[in-house]
């Protein structure tokens, strides 16, 4: 019997139908689909709300993390890792990784391949209802409930982060740059149960970039069009840890890849 102990929002209904199996942890509530074999669990975000961006006194913040108020009305499963080499094989039948292992996040997709892996996803399995996070859910997801530079607290280093070490954030101690991707759950999560929300993959967000609204914004969508995707969370390579803070953002064009961007799994409610 599941005691509950994490949440107070819980879902319409758990277990669904789609789960392979499921229960509850010291991050909350789970369920987990297996696929040909690979297994993907998802962590329940009840629904909330939260201050989006950084504080104009974060340490190396950018100007396009204006802090505003965020509420987040309908629940929604994420991904606890991002999508790894092992499951887009099965389901895409192709890996285009730079760095192969099957526990390796699979990289050297585009955004546009990322929808296709969806689309394919929910055609096979169609009560999944799968779709990459809107920019609110990651970062909500990303937080955890903290409003720090990252999830841990104001400072990051290798043991919990697979990012350019030699680049540390805020003058603090160097570290391992490991110059390739980490295996999904081989460095700690996040106190939701979420790993690799900062670093190792840059990870694509559903929404075109766009400014933040300075006001109150309730289920934001982003812009209705643009030239180029949001991307979250930092990665092994490119730049330094202030990239990886929960608030940092980038953009790219919904066709390009290279083997630092990935992406993670939302099934909403």
């Amino acid at each position: 019997m599941l005691k509950i102990r994490k949440h107070k929002i819980l879902p319409e209904e758990f277990p669904e139908s789609w789960a392979s199996d499921w229960g509850e942890d010291e991050y909350g509530l789970w369920m987990a689909f297996t696929y040909k074999g690979v297994r993907q669990a998802f962590r329940w975000c009840e629904p909330g709300t939260f201050l989006m961006g950084s504080p104009e006194d974060e340490p190396e913040r950018l100007d396009d993390e204006l802090q505003h108020e965020v509420t987040l009305t309908k629940g929604f499963w994420i991904a606890d890792t991002p999508v790894t080499q092992a499951l887009w094989q099965e389901v895409m039948n192709n890996n285009p990784s730079k760095f192969k292992g099957e526990e390796l996040p699979v990289e050297m997709i585009s955004w546009e391949d990322a929808q296709a892996f969806v689309a394919k996803m929910n055609a096979l399995k169609s009560e999944l209802k799968l779709c990459l996070p809107t920019e609110a859910q990651w970062e909500y997801a990303c937080r955890a409930g903290t409003t720090t530079p990252f999830s841990w607290g104001d400072q990051i280093d290798s043991t919990l982060v697979n990012f350019d070490g030699t680049e540390p954030y805020n003058k603090g101690s160097s570290s391992e740059y490991r110059e390739q991707t980490v295996e999904v759950k081989a460095l700690p999560c996040n106190d939701w149960g979420l790993y690799q929300m900062h670093g190792n993959v840059w990870e694509y967000c559903q929404d075109w970039y766009g400014i933040y609204p300075s006001e109150h914004a309730t289920d934001p969508l982003g812009p209705s069009s643009g030239f180029a995707r949001v991307l979250r969370g930092g990665s092994w390579i490119i730049g330094s840890a202030r990239d990886c803070r929960s608030a940092d953002r980038s953009f790219v064009s919904p066709s390009a890849c290279n083997d630092y961007t990935g992406f993670r799994l939302v099934r909403s409610q």
